[in-house]
């Protein structure tokens, strides 16, 4: 019996298909890559595919007072995401930059700005993007901190691409325009296969969320069951354990951001990574992963996306201090928890009948802080709208009922009643909450109220 496996796990790779069967041709032991592999003319671009590159390549040209002032036997080659999202047709992303030959004197001595504290990166004074000396790595402990790098001369482009994690993200390209492909990126990028470039993956806990990250971004592209199966051995062997929430945020955020984000959840809970990153979270429920999809595709903020994750846990269960999230992130979330601690009251609080739920409703509307934080506000009835405990109706009821409480009239009005209440030696706090109560009874909705 076939074993089971999710339908974004793709089989392991043939490698006996013949070349000519690939659309994405590939030379292990010369620059450039070629469509058809029965031309002799030997490795060539498509005219389409320069054409994706040419911004890349003439950057790599482009006259450069700083980079003039490197040797001559030093070598520079554009790297990484630049390269991949140019082949993939997709906007620009940020430029990383491989040197080989050079040494850290070279790099200072030309104006390069040193900004790498365990290998050595340096920043463009003029442009600010990342040029790092190619370098090798090797483990020496556990987690994601535990390696030592070599980065000196010796080391060529081909060792630097070979340490990295997935094979999309190991092509370069150079001056001449060739695309350098030892890892069988293009072939990868072609089938929509996201897959590692070598066992040393496992190695590093922090690639298992990157590549959960990158499955979020790409949602039609399958996880090869080979580095699924590297991730699961990440996880059995505690590499994961030593994550540092900061650091787990970091990717945790950027999948949120991605076009689909319960991928990344579906990838970490199939790796066993879920139960390790969030003990005190349940799994991700089928409704949660709808919700978090939804949020996606309407573009709301991480806030928003962060508190319907975290809402999955349960009122009386919520580990805000689980993943080092900002401080709006972790206030939104726990505003959501609150707010909807009592769902059966929600009918009467969009539609008050008499003066005590429309206490409630101001009740609800201050501890939203509407009016100070009206941003926050619009994220907490995002959530409820994405969740479905509210109907667009009654979300834009309760968007009327806030922006009439914070009208400038209606600041006027409360701020005459503390100052009654001031000057009559009344207290202050009964006399400002009356006087909103009055403004909310103003609403053409809720006249009726005696």
């Amino acid at each position: 019996m076939a074993q089971w496996r999710p339908s974004w796990v793709s089989p392991a790779r043939n490698p006996y298909i013949p070349l000519c069967q690939l659309i994405w041709a590939r030379k292990r032991h010369a620059p450039g890559w070629q469509i058809d592999a029965q031309k002799p003319e030997g490795p060539r671009l498509r005219k389409d595919v320069q054409d994706r590159l040419r911004p890349l390549v003439d950057a790599l040209h482009q006259a450069d007072p700083i980079r003039a002032k490197l040797p001559a036997s030093i070598e520079i080659f554009c790297v990484g995401g630049a390269v991949r999202d140019a082949l993939l047709e997709l906007p620009d992303s940020d430029r990383d930059y491989v040197v080989v030959g050079g040494t850290p004197e070279a790099m200072h001595n030309a104006g390069f700005t040193p900004v790498g504290q365990d290998f050595p990166v340096f920043l463009h004074p003029i442009t600010h993007e990342e040029f790092a000396l190619a370098r090798t790595e090797r483990k020496t402990a556990s987690g994601y901190k535990g390696f030592s790098f070599q980065a000196d001369p010796s080391v060529t482009l081909t060792q630097d691409l070979m340490r990295r994690d997935l094979t999309i993200n190991a092509i370069a390209l150079s001056r001449e325009g060739n695309i350098i492909d030892p890892c069988g990126g293009l072939q990868d990028l072609e089938a929509h296969c996201l897959r590692h470039v070598g066992p040393a993956f496992s190695e590093d806990p922090v690639r298992l969320l990157r590549l959960a990250r990158f499955a979020a971004r790409w949602p039609h592209f399958s996880i090869s069951e080979s580095t699924l199966a590297l991730c699961k051995e990440i996880v059995l062997r505690h590499e994961a354990q030593a994550l540092v929430p900061e650091r787990v945020w970091q990717e945790i955020a950027k999948g949120l951001m991605e076009s689909q984000p319960s991928r990344m959840l579906d990838v970490l809970v199939t790796t066993g990574a879920w139960r390790v990153l969030a003990e005190k979270l349940p799994a991700p429920t089928a409704s949660l992963q709808q919700q978090i999809d939804q949020a996606a595709k309407e573009s709301v903020a991480l806030e928003c996306r962060f508190g319907l994750l975290m809402f999955n846990a349960g009122g009386d269960r919520l580990p805000l201090g689980l993943f080092k999230a900002p401080r709006a992130c972790l206030e939104l979330a726990e505003l959501l928890q609150r707010q909807l601690s009592q769902p059966d009251h929600l009918d009467s609080l969009v539609s008050p009948k008499d003066i005590n739920a429309l206490a409630v409703l101001l009740e609800w509307l201050t501890r939203a802080d509407v009016q100070r934080r009206p941003e926050r506000f619009q994220q907490l009835l995002d959530c409820m709208r994405i969740m479905g405990v509210l109907s667009s109706q009654q979300i834009n009821r309760l968007r009327a009922y806030a922006k009439h409480l914070c009208q400038e009239t209606a600041h006027q009005q409360i701020a005459h009643a503390v100052r009654q209440a001031q000057q009559a030696g009344a207290s202050v706090a009964d006399a400002a909450h009356q006087a909103r109560l009055d403004v909310l009874r103003s609403h053409p909705d809720l006249r009726f109220i005696p």
